[in-house]
């Protein structure tokens, strides 16, 4: 695999991010010209379409994606390597666009590191009981309710990733799970994905300590670049990491049916 050492080198990280969240497809995968993940996990960041290219029209590939991720709440990610005038199809046929992520790219070389509690500690996620407290520290933060736990630990024990591409790590502090963050090496760039950290701990500088253990793994893997999408929020943090905004995803809502 090319190693890629240029931050504006997108079409990798896009890869990367396709693949992270087909990985998420326990229930349904589709990798093509209409990218589809489904996790059966009911909430809207765990299933979706990651990318549309090709000569299907818009109104047919809408209505595939809305049969395959019928049941679940579901986005629609418009990035740069879906065909030009998809939004406007989209929203012509009654999606709702919802916002945006910024895709965010730094130099490995550059990361600045920032300080956090001494006594954090980070270590790898390796063993069924450490993925089940893991999951339990990041769900709520994403807005998944209680009753899902068990199927998002179902979902990320079967994740679908290469062997060794996804690395999860856990910041502790007295034994509680603080904060977690996980690397995604794939396409020669390390993805950094489920960044969260605990509402009573936050802005003492424990996701970006995660964040930094997530791309030295990368970089001691013999990756250059790290690559993540952000919230509008957490994309003023990473800038102080380093990252630049290099593009980023449109997000729609489908049509209500």
């Amino acid at each position: 695999m090319r190693k890629i050492d240029s931050v504006t080198d997108l079409e990798p990280q896009l890869a990367n991010a396709r693949d992270y969240w087909l990985g998420w497809g326990d229930a349904f995968r589709q990798d093509g010209d209409l990218v589809i993940f489904r996790s059966g996990v009911a909430h809207q960041v765990f299933n979706g379409v990651f990318r549309l290219t090709g000569t299907q029209p818009t109104s047919d590939a809408l209505e595939e994606a809305s049969r395959r991720l019928d049941g679940v709440p579901w986005m629609w990610h418009v990035g740069p390597d879906s065909r030009e005038g998809l939004v406007d199809d989209l929203v012509s046929l009654g999606a709702t666009l919802g916002g945006t992520s910024p895709i965010m790219s730094v130099d490995l070389d550059r990361v600045i590191e920032q300080d956090g509690p001494p006594e954090l500690k980070i270590e790898e996620v390796d063993t069924p009981e450490a993925l089940g407290e893991w999951v339990e520290a990041y769900v709520p933060l994403f807005g998944v309710m209680p009753d899902q736990n068990d199927t998002v630990k179902q979902v990320e024990a079967n994740y679908a990733g290469a062997p060794g591409s996804l690395v999860r790590f856990a910041g502790r502090i007295d034994g509680r799970v603080a904060g977690t963050a996980a690397l995604f090496d794939k396409h020669g760039v390390a993805g950094v994905y489920v960044v969260a950290t605990g509402s009573g701990d936050r802005r003492r500088g424990i996701g970006t300590r995660l964040t930094a253990a997530a791309l030295r793994a990368g970089q001691e893997r013999g990756l250059r670049v790290g690559t993540l999408q952000a919230s509008s929020t957490g994309a003023l943090v990473y800038r102080r990491m380093g990252f630049e905004k290099v593009a980023e995803y449109q997000l729609l809502a489908p049509p209500k049916r």
